[in-house]
């Protein structure tokens, strides 16, 4: 257990700013070109892959009770965040405006590593403020989601997702034997359908029609068409196509992670459309200290379906009797999952055997796989 006066201090917090470094690296490609326009994605997927190759694995957990103030210094990182992204992102954008030294291709180049920095990072951290109580931490979350063009993730993640991963229900959990490329595209439709299914249907159970003021879908669209209009207003119509390709670049890296987070798993069908509970073994866990720190414990995912609303430092590691293992962390994960013949030969067998470990009593796995048992109710 890490004490809480070992939570309570800056340096113990101060390897979840690894983030920040992708700053400078994104302005030194905007400034140099050349070599250095692949430097953010280098970072943040070869170097988290190396450091973890050097750091190994941390199976340390903290007290889940732990209170807030004991960890500001960690909680700091993910509010200064939406700042120092608006700040890249939009500052980038005016600077392409107004300087010519950079080509067509170091333009889609440079904000290629922007979206990754916006995709890795910025919606990374929108997820960790969209799950907290302050109204003030959920709206950082809607900024940093607006500037990629993907509010509706809010409403779809914590309405939908939670509530069905690993059912036919969910948009996001990948069925087993299914590569990226095929899930992808369906993905995107299909998490817009079901956040506005979702938000349409509360609105209902108050009595309230669609377009109701408390519907977020307002909001999102204000934020976005704020996010659009700025991008204009700095760089014209170069700006709003550089803005959407670095959007794209984002929504690509987060729904990569997804797929990557629930790949095979399903929850026991109970009868009636019933399922058993979320429980840890529902989603992959990895403890791969380094991209940890980049990802805010973002890999420590089987906590995370367990208790959503525990802040990053307090999500708790599991073994492997409690929840599957993935074998390396996000970044190698990731850059795998785009490969899928590969993909299948490194997980399908993980698949299997968490199969056999967890679900011994069942024989036939065909409707899960193909998604085809009866939806939840």
């Amino acid at each position: 257990m890490i004490p809480k006066a070992q939570l309570s201090k800056l340096q113990s917090a101060l390897p979840f700013w690894s983030s920040l470094i992708l700053v400078p690296l994104a302005w030194m490609g905007a400034i140099n070109g050349g070599w250095w326009l692949i430097a953010v994605p280098v970072a943040t997927w070869y170097l988290f892959a190396l450091l973890d190759a050097f750091t190994g694995l941390y199976l340390e957990n903290a007290d889940p009770q732990t209170e807030d103030s004991t960890i500001f210094w960690y909680r700091l990182i993910t509010i200064l965040w939406p700042f120092l992204q608006a700040g890249t992102l939009f500052g980038l954008l005016a600077y392409v405006g107004s300087t010519n030294h950079l080509g067509t291709w170091e333009l889609v180049g440079l904000f290629f590593g922007v979206g990754v920095l916006t995709g890795t990072v910025g919606i990374n951290y929108s997820h960790e403020l969209m799950h907290q109580k302050p109204a003030w931490e959920r709206w950082l979350g809607d900024i940093l989601l607006a500037m990629v063009l993907y509010s509706h993730f809010r409403s779809e993640h914590l309405l939908v997702h939670h509530r069905y991963v690993a059912t036919p229900r969910d948009p996001v959990t990948a069925r087993y034997n299914q590569g990226f490329h095929r899930v992808f595209p369906r993905v995107i439709w299909t998490t817009l359908r079901s956040a506005w299914g979702a938000e349409k249907a509360m609105l209902a159970r108050k009595k309230n029609p669609v377009w109701a003021f408390g519907n977020p879908f307002w909001r999102y669209l204000i934020l976005q068409a704020l996010a659009l209009a700025l991008a204009f207003w700095l760089a014209g119509w170069l700006g709003v196509a550089l803005f959407l390709w670095q959007a794209w670049i984002a929504i690509w890296q987060l729904e990569l992670v997804n797929y990557i987070e629930h790949y095979g798993l399903t929850r026991e069908h109970l009868g009636d459309g019933k399922y058993e509970h979320v429980k840890p073994r529902h989603s992959w866990n990895a403890a791969h200290k380094a991209s940890n720190w980049l990802l805010i414990n973002l890999q420590r995912h089987s906590d995370h379906h367990y208790k959503p609303d525990r802040r990053f430092p307090l999500l708790q590691n599991y073994t492997e009797d409690e929840a599957p293992q993935l074998p390396y962390g996000y970044p190698i994960m990731t850059m795998v999952a785009m490969m899928p013949p590969i993909w299948r030969r490194v997980m399908n067998p993980r698949v299997r055997a968490w199969r056999k470990q967890f679900y011994p009593e069942i024989e036939d796995w065909t409707a899960y796989n193909k998604a085809q048992t009866p939806m939840p109710r």
